[in-house]
């Protein structure tokens, strides 16, 4: 167990070393997009208290653990504060990339909602998404991740307006909506967050994403970009085999004889590692865009080993490929799932209580920023502590959490005096809140 012990401390001081540099790189790379050095300053105490040991993140919350007397600095540098949220975007998506730089990339689009209490929450509507798990009032952002055989993060993300938003003018100017943002579906959000990622310099060769990002105007798109992609498809998808035929998905694939099948392991989990089977057949490409190669088009399916139960996946690349390289693809686009539960989970990126549209853009902007440098800190951290083996887990991104916690981050200010302050002022405006809905309710009965 000392030895253990020994490696654990290891890797700590490598993990500090990494964090203080590539928190520094990331305030160094932002710091031109603020008009005041205040308000930068509150940035980067902003971006470590999201990671500090709180209930629930909100602008109270955390200016209460970083010692301020109210939230007002925080309020401020969210709504008002003059500051380049999409040009601080951009230069942290430039630091992703030199940081992954030579390693084979793959960009991956996924949605994810947080349920709300009200429609004045800009782009709140009832919508779907499966993060409630069905149909209710809700946002919903679509979300850009890089993913490498070991780092995932997420360089970009569009919050999506349903048409009802996009359209009504009056909601537009209270939310403070840009002019210039106007709807998009999300495929079409996700094809300008992928080109706008290209053009910062990501070195992808591949798109994955399930059945949402399945469209053939995204598809074609991607070709148009350079990118192969493999995105789900439901059994209902139609496709056309090498001989004109139509068929649906889910039927084509029972063409697959039983010795096609290939079981092939997909991952390592805490109980053992994951294997499917798998299997492809020749398609018809549909998306082609004009002047361009037809390529290698396949349905790639997938089949629990004990439940029978299939996967479909719309593939697609620009020269030879094989199954192993396309299965590769289709699981890394599993890997955005964790870095949504790590931003929900340590960062705050659901727990935002703002309601208009530059705190939203900025609240996200710095969850998405404490992400990316906790995980290429852990990254960078399990690439120089791996040469020294134990029986040890590689350092995962919540005990990397715990570790900066205990020995790089501030701890939260609870001195008696301030825990005292800050339940008064809290009683105090929670109390002229409550007066201030009892009076509204009161003149909203009257005749």
């Amino acid at each position: 167990m000392r030895t253990y012990q020994n490696q654990v401390a290891v890797e700590a001081t490598i993990a500090q070393a990494a964090w203080g540099r590539l928190f520094r790189a990331a305030m160094d790379a932002i710091a031109g997009c603020f008009a005041r050095r205040e308000s930068r300053a509150t940035a980067g105490e902003m971006i470590t208290g999201l990671l500090a040991e709180v209930d629930t993140r909100n602008c109270w919350t955390l200016a209460e653990v970083l010692g301020h007397p109210g939230p007002h600095r925080l309020q401020h540098l969210l709504s008002r504060a003059r500051f380049d949220h999409d040009r601080a975007r951009e230069e942290i998506a430039r630091l992703v990339v030199g940081e992954l730089a030579g390693q084979e990339t793959v960009l991956v689009a996924d949605e994810t909602g947080d349920a709300k209490s009200s429609t004045d929450c800009v782009g709140a509507g009832r919508q779907y998404s499966g993060a409630i798990k069905g149909v209710g009032l809700c946002q919903v952002a679509v979300h850009l991740a890089v993913v490498t055989a070991s780092v995932r993060v997420v360089i970009d993300r569009a919050l999506y307006l349903p048409r009802d938003w996009a359209a009504d003018e009056e909601r537009r100017t209270v939310a403070g909506i840009p002019e210039e943002i106007m709807f998009a579906t999300k495929l079409q959000q996700t094809a300008a967050m992928v080109k706008n990622a290209l053009d910062l310099g990501v070195r992808a060769r591949w798109f994955a994403g399930d059945e949402v990002y399945s469209g053939r105007e995204l598809r074609r798109n991607l070709r148009g970009f350079g990118l192969g992609y493999a995105v789900g498809v439901s059994h209902a998808h139609t496709v056309t085999d090498g001989a004109g035929r139509r068929w649906k998905a889910g039927r084509f694939i029972n063409k697959v004889l039983p010795h096609q099948w290939m079981r092939m392991r997909t991952g390592h989990g805490t109980k053992g590692t994951r294997e499917y089977d798998w299997a492809w057949l020749d398609v018809r490409a549909d998306d082609t865009p004009d002047g361009h190669p037809e390529g290698v088009s396949v349905l790639v399916a997938r089949r629990h080993r004990y439940t029978g139960e299939t996967s479909l996946y719309r593939c697609w690349a620009p020269g030879d490929v094989t199954l192993a390289q396309l299965v590769e693809v289709i699981c890394r686009r599993w890997r955005i799932e964790e870095t949504f539960q790590l931003g929900k989970t340590f960062t705050g990126l659901d727990e935002g209580q703002v309601t208009c549209w530059n705190s939203w853009m900025r609240w996200s902007l710095f969850s998405l920023i404490a992400a990316a440098v906790l995980a290429l800190t852990a990254a960078a951290t399990t690439s120089v502590g791996s040469a020294e083996p134990a029986r040890l887990v590689p350092l995962t991104c919540p005990e990397l959490v715990r570790l900066l916690r205990a020995f790089v981050l501030t701890p939260p200010v609870r001195d008696a005096e301030h825990v005292l302050h800050w339940m008064a002022w809290r009683r105090h405006h929670q109390a002229v809140a409550q007066a201030c809905h009892q009076r509204r309710h009161v003149l909203q009965d009257q005749p």
